[in-house]
């Protein structure tokens, strides 16, 4: 018989979705000693392939890697045009910037820095504040699941840390941005946040790339820790643009004793996109709100996995993405409640809402529980829809043109997530980019409706 000829880098085999679940790589090991089991793991893996029950498959087989580089900034480029034009002019506490593979801005209020909170990069933590951070790194954050998660453990550069002491009250909000400016480029961006006892701050990171031609990558890692009693409002804007990005990125937070964490990401651009998201209670008394929401187009290909993590009890959780789909997109949440043994009385509960607005564009809502524990509440729902018909007919009996009608409906389908972000600056900033994608897709989604 002929040989079998398998294509180079082809993989055999696929990843399935598992949560995290404490599986971190840090415990007592150093910064290079993590660097060097990573570049082992980078050396002998493949690109992943993910795998949900054999129909949907989430390949980067099509990404060239060898052809990018981790680049550093132009020299004297200073701030990026793109975050000049998408941040808010609005007060913060502090803002750093990475473009590409290098931190080109760091800026933090004196008195806060004063009251002991630390911004800087990663990289500079440790060498200044080095005990603080081995303490936290990849202290839940795997780094040998994979090719993309092993390169961003062994070849971070710059990175972002932020430290808000114990019993620090920020009011206005730390920016965090990491932005690609043309193609060519790897970017391994990582993130540690540490949220003392009883601190409250807020945290918005934007993901952000020009319209470029040519292939890029963000394999990002962040991870977030809130102490007894700390309290944080998380935000997260991604928009990739219309280039050739792929973005494979794990985010894990970690909610402690009496803590709270509201977390909402937006994702709304990415030529491939694959998001592990988890947060995790882990001491009693911790409650959180994992909110999120998406948007597709044209080709995109969006894959998030959303954990809801419960390792003790007494503890709470409300979990609610909503997301939409226009063009040849497609896009999948899985949302997975768990709650371990011992965890009693814990109550939470997850929801999905998604909205398909083309015919080609599919969307797949994937709730689902796994419970260890007999004293808790927890259950799921999900549901994947189309226009309301009767809905248009209804607006337009009030003097809206179909357009109009079908804008209004699908901004209002968003509009209960948007307003949780409880910031008007960025919910300005989020409104607008969907009634971008909107408008982009008129046609298109106009003469589905109207098919209908």
């Amino acid at each position: 018989m002929p040989e079998v000829q398998v294509k180079p880098g082809r993989h055999r085999e696929a990843s399935l979705y598992h949560a995290l679940a404490g599986a971190g790589a840090g415990n007592g090991r150093t910064l290079d000693q993590l660097r060097e089991a990573a570049l082992k793991t980078y050396e002998t893996s493949e690109l992943p392939v993910w795998r949900r029950s054999g129909f949907w498959t989430t390949s980067l087989q099509s990404l060239d890697l060898e052809a990018l580089s981790t680049q550093p900034a132009a020299a004297g480029a200073g701030i990026p045009d793109i975050v000049t034009r998408t941040l808010p002019d609005r007060p913060h506490a502090g803002r750093i910037v990475q473009s590409a593979g290098e931190v080109v801005h760091v800026e933090l209020d004196s008195e806060l820095a004063e009251r002991g909170v630390i911004l800087c990069s990663l990289q500079e933590a440790f060498q200044d504040h080095r005990e603080l951070a081995e303490r936290w790194y990849s202290k839940r954050l795997t780094i040998d699941r994979n090719k993309l998660e092993a390169a961003n453990a062994a070849f971070w550069t710059g990175g972002a840390f932020l430290h808000v002491p114990k019993g620090v009250v920020v009011e206005d909000p730390f920016e965090i941005v990491y932005t690609i400016e043309s193609p060519g480029v790897a970017q391994y961006a990582r993130t540690l946040v540490v949220g003392g006892e009883s601190s409250e701050f807020k945290l918005h990171e934007y993901d952000l790339a020009e319209d470029f031609s040519g292939q890029a990558l963000h394999a990002g890692a962040f991870e977030l820790y809130l102490q007894d009693g700390a309290r944080c409002r998380l935000a997260q804007v991604q928009d990739w643009g219309a280039g050739e990005v792929y973005d494979a990125s794990t985010r894990f937070v970690g909610v402690g004793r009496d803590a709270y964490c509201h977390w909402l990401p937006a994702l709304l651009g990415g030529h491939l996109v694959r998001q592990h998201l988890e947060l995790a209670v882990s001491e009693p008394g911790g409650d959180m709100a994992f909110r999120g929401l998406f948007f597709t187009e044209e080709h995109e290909h969006l894959d998030v996995f959303a954990v809801d993590l419960h390792e003790t009890g007494p503890s709470g959780g409300d979990v609610h993405w909503r997301g939409a789909a226009t063009g040849e997109s497609r896009a999948s949440f899985e949302g997975l409640i768990q709650i371990d043994p011992g965890a009693q009385q814990t109550h939470t509960y997850l929801q999905i809402h998604s909205m398909m607005l083309s015919p080609k564009a599919r969307v797949d809502a994937i709730p689902s529980v796994l419970v260890s524990a007999d004293d808790v509440s927890a259950s799921h729902g999900g549901t994947v829809g189309e226009l309301d018909e009767a809905a248009i007919f209804y607006m337009q009996s009030r003097g809206l043109d179909r357009p109009s009608a079908v804008r209004v409906i699908v901004e209002g389908f968003f509009e209960p997530l948007i307003a949780e972000l409880a910031d008007e600056p960025l919910e300005e900033i989020v409104r607008e980019k969907i009634a971008g994608k909107l408008a982009a897709a008129r046609h298109d989604i106009e003469a589905y409706a109207t098919s209908r």
